[in-house]
């Protein structure tokens, strides 16, 4: 185990023997001691040597030890450094002009070695508290740093939040932004499943509504959309109007896609109905249909710098929006893929193959009538 290091003093005075007598002292007292015979010479010590105190005569040529004094004032690496003022001068005249120039304590020549001993270890534990500080100062300068860094970190996270609570549920951005979940920003490739809504009867609706009823509506039908996106673990792809897409299995993985993205179609079926029956009250003939598909698709952001979106790219897409444009009032339009993977647990009926807009070949499709009674009753 090695020694602790012994404190440093420095002895300043352009009389040799002054020197010499107070290292001796200083030295047999357990100290080690760096000497200086003029003011300029101190202050080179000073850098060089790094001291833990300064005992500095007063009278010297070329520079006085008020100005050796002053200059470590005046210089922030040295301006907690202790100095003790050695004079034979009028002490209390000297005082004055001591604590002017910043010295923190006096001794009178001839030098009183106990008074020397004395004011030499107050000093140094003054010194030690001072480094203390410092060493806390930077500790707290590095705490503040890293604090900034955690506090941009998390208004970065706050910002990803908010951007991805647009489009997924609460629930699943939380669970993202805590790094439990995958960044739905990220381009990646999955098999998903996409629901396609748009309500019937709303062109018409909107042309011929005042605008405060046509933004009820949609409040009214948004709010039914994103109730039943939350309890299915869905995520919203955009809302264009009366129009949605929704995708299952991304960016939270589900079990069985397909049939969550059914079960909520025939709520949300239900939800609609009970809301037109009002709607109609006040003149207005509305519903929804909806159309439901199953494949791989690309999914990340696009868009461009400052304007980016979360988006589903591939043929899947254009299969839902397709079944959900052939859909009529009230129904849920599912492709094969889709029936193939919940044919056992709902109550559908083939419609035949579909000629839809876009696509060359024929595309068989089963209008969902509604859910088996027993997977409705578990669920």
């Amino acid at each position: 185990m090695s020694e602790a290091k012994k404190p440093l003093v420095l002895v300043v005075d352009d009389q040799p023997q002054n020197v010499k007598l107070l290292q001796q002292v200083l030295t047999m007292s357990g100290y080690e001691v760096a000497t200086a015979l003029s003011g300029l010479e101190a202050l080179g010590k000073v850098k060089a040597e790094n001291p833990d105190i300064v005992l500095l005569d007063v009278v010297m040529p070329q520079m006085s030890g008020y100005e050796v004094c002053k200059a470590l004032r005046d210089d922030p690496a040295t301006q907690l450094l202790p100095v003790v003022m050695v004079t034979a001068l009028d002490p209390l005249e000297e005082r004055v002009k001591g604590i002017e120039a910043g010295a923190d304590d006096f001794l009178s020549k001839p030098i009183n070695q106990p008074e020397l001993l004395a004011r030499v270890k107050s000093l140094l534990r003054i010194r030690e508290l001072h480094k203390q500080v410092e060493v806390q100062a930077l500790l707290l300068a590095d705490w503040n740093s890293k604090l900034e860094e955690r506090v941009a970190d998390q208004l970065g996270q706050l910002e990803r939040l908010a951007r991805l609570k647009r489009f997924l549920s609460p629930k699943v951005a939380d669970l993202i932004v805590a790094g439990q979940l995958d960044d739905p920003l990220a381009t990646r490739r999955r098999e998903v499943t996409i629901m396609f809504v748009d309500m019937r009867g709303f062109t018409g609706f909107s042309e011929t509504a005042a605008p405060e009823d046509v933004i009820g509506v949609l409040r009214e039908y948004h709010a039914e959309v994103g109730r039943l996106v939350n309890e299915y673990e869905g995520t919203i792809e955009h809302f264009a109007g009366d129009g949605v897409m929704l995708i299952f299995n991304d960016p939270n993985p589900l079990p069985d896609p397909a049939l969550a993205a059914v079960r909520m179609a025939v709520d949300l079926r239900d939800s609609v109905a009970r809301l037109s029956k009002n709607w109609k009250k006040l003149g207005y003939d509305l519903d929804c249909g909806i159309g439901i598909a199953q494949g791989f698709a690309t999914i990340g952001t696009i868009g461009f710098a400052g304007r980016q979106d979360y988006g589903v790219i591939g043929a899947v897409n254009n299969l839902a929006a397709r079944l959900c444009g052939e859909a009529a009032a009230g129904q849920i339009l599912i492709a094969q893929r889709v029936w193939g993977r919940v044919e056992d647990k709902i109550v559908a009926e083939a419609v035949g193959e579909l000629k839809l807009k876009g696509l060359h070949a024929p595309v068989p499709a089963f209008n969902v009538v509604g859910l088996k009674v027993l997977e409705k009753v578990a669920q």
